[in-house]
């Protein structure tokens, strides 16, 4: 299951983002990952979640960001949930291949039985309908 958390900046986005990892690290019975872009989470997430920073990976696009996560599945079978802030940022802002990734991701997710949420500064007006389905 695919969650998105959008709004324009500023909205909140990133401290709903922090306290569902941290409540996942407490209830759920895998492993919690969250990816950023840079390392603003550092001390805002509990140290029981596996923290990534993407540009440490060389992950800009769409496609890698999928791969990355993709590859963190594959490696780690204990996953249950992933968080990923600013996932159209890391995406180049090209919210058609976003919105692709998102639907692909969709897919693994349900296959793996994991959960993913994610944060996106886009104004809700502009979100399109492919992914409207995934606001929560």
């Amino acid at each position: 299951m695919i969650k998105l958390i959008v709004g324009v900046k500023g909205s909140g986005k990133t401290k709903a983002l922090i306290s569902m990892v941290n409540n996942a690290v407490e209830t759920s019975k895998g492993s919690v990952v969250c990816v950023e872009k840079g390392i603003k989470l550092r001390y805002d997430v509990s140290y029981n979640c596996r923290l990534i920073n993407v540009d440490e990976y060389f992950v800009y696009g769409a496609s890698q960001l999928y791969g990355f996560i993709a590859g963190l599945l594959a490696s780690n079978h204990d996953i249950s949930d992933i968080f990923v802030d600013s996932a159209l940022r890391i995406c180049n802002n090209d919210i058609d291949s976003f919105e692709r990734m998102v639907n692909d991701l969709d897919e693994l997710a349900d296959r793996h039985g994991i959960n993913i949420v994610m944060t996106s500064s886009l104004p809700i007006e502009n979100v399109t309908d492919g992914l409207r389905k995934f606001l929560g």
